[in-house]
């Protein structure tokens, strides 16, 4: 495939945005970039797509979600409403994620990969619960994945909260979902797995202990921590150390551990991350949802730990992802001059590929350029002003909008042209959905014997 009359920004560090060149894919890979009229005699025979002008740049990255989150839209929590974190997870999360049949778990990835091809996101993190269908779960999860086209990264997260035998059920989904994925090499791969923890406050020494024990050389987690206070203080009850420690201590950190949150670490724990490698997922969009407080990013990176930026099951609307992380710094700060575009770029751009690429190294993601993944979008924006690659990163945050993105293509594959999916049918799937929801909903509430 041929892509002509685009405009291409290649997030190269230093970033450039390239006209009059054209950019030839083969095998799911960026084969060329070069001089339109000299790729257009050169493969005559490649299929062509015309960008109209558009912007062509590499698709968003997800550094942590959940799919399994999505038929908690519109849903009303009984009353009366949780006054603190815990309080959501006990009448919200752990609740909902209970009610999941395999079919649920499906249609809920589905969903939510349809948003993400509409809005543009590539390569998300998910991190999956469905505590009474734990068996081939991530098995339904990437059925979806693959219909979808898009690239992932899927875990299960072992828990004590549902019982021993849950916890061990999850243990081995996770290592039966991993060894399939390694025997499932090369570039046309688009899937691949980690180990799923839950948090600290949810689970034991001995499950921990197990975990790590089970987890095949090489293997790094995906795990929540200090989200709230509240998994502070139940690691000092549990171990007499705080959370990051505890999990240091269990050999559960490393440069393939992904930490969703570090709201409330302290300054050992920072260096602790940083010091091991480990990658910390900041989902602002759902910090301030739950009230849970701001994590300190600038210090964090400062600290030279590996931030990212994920959803948390919001919308794969990146770039309003994007404009949060950086308003909510400033207001907390009450400092205009914190949290600069160019550091929430390199976060979910340069941090989320790195991140994204150590599941994926057979080819560099997130960055035009000959040898990467052909993992790209159109973006159809009318600057007004001077648009250059040092303005860019302000140019998305005021002026960027999912909505923009025309075209979505994974691996070489087109899978929506011109605002059209291809590969999934979204009337289909949200009919499907909705049918689905309020049985959902139903098995949900009836966990709460007083409700009405």
């Amino acid at each position: 495939m041929l892509i002509t009359n685009g405009k291409l920004i290649t997030w190269e560090e230093p970033n450039q945005i390239l006209e009059g060149q054209a950019l030839f894919i083969e095998d799911g890979l960026i084969k060329e970039i070069g001089p339109q009229r000299e790729l257009e005699a050169k493969h005559s025979g490649a299929r062509a797509l015309d960008a109209g002008g558009q912007y062509v740049m590499p698709g968003s990255i997800c550094a942590h979600t959940h799919f399994y989150g999505a038929f908690a839209r519109g849903l009303a929590i009984p009353e009366p409403a949780p006054k603190d974190f815990p309080e959501i997870l006990r009448k919200l999360w752990w609740p909902l994620d209970r009610s999941l049949t395999e079919e649920d778990v499906r249609y809920s990835a589905l969903v939510m990969l349809a948003e993400a091809i509409r809005h543009g996101t590539t390569t998300l993190i998910d991190h999956h619960a469905s505590p009474n269908a734990i068996s081939g779960s991530l098995d339904a999860i990437a059925g979806a994945v693959e219909q979808s086209g898009l690239r992932a990264v899927l875990c299960y997260e072992v828990t004590d909260r549902d019982g021993e035998a849950r916890a061990r059920a999850g243990i081995e989904e996770n290592l039966r979902f991993i060894e399939k994925q390694r025997d499932h090499p090369g570039t046309q791969r688009r899937i691949a797995a980690t180990f799923g923890l839950h948090a600290s406050l949810t689970l034991s020494a001995a499950t921990l202990e197990a975990c790590r024990e089970a987890a095949p050389p090489g293997a790094g987690f995906h795990i929540h921590v200090a989200e709230h206070e509240s998994d502070e203080y139940d690691s000092l009850a549990k171990s007499g150390t705080r959370v990051v420690d505890r999990l240091q201590a269990h050999g559960i950190l490393g440069p393939n551990t992904i930490v969703a949150h570090a709201v409330h670490v302290d300054a050992r724990e920072v260096a602790l991350l940083a010091e091991s490698g480990t990658w910390v997922s900041h989902q602002p969009r759902s910090n301030m949802n739950n009230g849970v407080g701001v994590a300190d990013i600038e210090s964090l990176a400062r600290a030279g730990v590996n931030v990212c930026l994920g959803t948390d099951g919001f919308t794969s609307t990146m770039w309003t992802e994007w404009k949060t992380a950086y308003l909510l710094q400033k207001v907390w700060r009450r400092d205009p001059r914190r949290m600069p575009g160019d550091l929430v770029a390199h976060m979910s751009v340069h941090n989320n590929a790195r991140l994204a690429g150590s599941f994926f190294p057979q080819a560099p993601l997130g960055v035009l350029v000959p040898g990467a993944f052909a993992d790209l979008i159109f973006v159809d924006y009318q600057p007004f002003t001077p648009f250059t690659p040092g303005n860019l990163p302000w140019q998305i945050i005021f002026g960027f909008h999912e909505s923009m993105v025309t075209t979505t293509i994974v691996a070489g594959e087109v899978l929506m042209q011109d605002r059209k999916l291809t590969t999934l049918d979204e009337a289909e799937i949200s009919a499907r959905a909705r049918e689905l929801a309020p049985q959902v909903w139903k098995r949900y509430y009836a966990q709460f014997p007083n409700h009405a």
